[in-house]
């Protein structure tokens, strides 16, 4: 089974503003097999459709440029070389740092009127993190990675690198995380 260890950046405004919907501006994944080996790596951006335009709060954030989302495809293009990517007819498993992401996909495939039904096998790796430590709420990326003595490589909040750490933290407990095959 592929383990598809992901993250997405999406369109944001400061102080979380609730007029307008979120867009993914970047998937970042890192396909593992079972015996923890990496596999491959997905990054792509994409262009926002209803509001295309960046926030400064989302570029200082994410340090995506307003040219880089420019260029890139719009999500409908995107999503179908990412599943392409996954391999949709092998088994695989998403996971992701709690269910924002799954949310987040869903969200934008109603938006491009697309099935939803490849996110089925999905699992928050932040709330399995929790119930295997024993904490008693779930943490956040950083917080594991200490936890794990692992250090926090690339840019926080860039998808690609926040799969690369969260794909660190997935390996050193691969035979804890509860997946359904």
């Amino acid at each position: 089974m592929n383990n598809i260890i992901l993250d997405l950046e999406a369109t944001c405004w400061k102080g979380r503003s609730m007029q307008k919907q979120n867009e993914i501006i970047e998937i970042g994944a890192v396909k593992i097999n079972d015996k923890g080996e990496i596999l491959d790596e997905f990054c792509e951006f994409i262009k926002p459709k209803l509001n295309p335009k960046l926030s400064d709060f989302c570029i200082e954030l994410t340090t995506i440029t307003q040219e880089e989302i420019d260029t890139a495809d719009t999500y409908d293009t995107v999503i179908e070389r990412f599943k392409n990517w996954i391999d949709l007819n092998e088994s695989y498993v998403l996971c992701s740092w709690g269910f924002y992401d799954k949310k987040q996909f869903q969200k934008d495939d109603a938006l491009y009127n697309l099935d939803s039904n490849w996110l089925e096998h999905h699992i928050s790796l932040k709330h399995q993190y929790a119930a295997i430590k024993n904490l008693k709420k779930p943490i956040g990326m950083g917080g594991a990675l200490k936890m794990e003595k692992l250090t926090l490589d690339g840019t926080h909040h860039r998808g690609i690198d926040d799969a690369r750490n969260i794909a660190k933290i997935f390996k050193t407990n691969i035979l804890k995380w509860q997946v359904k095959k």
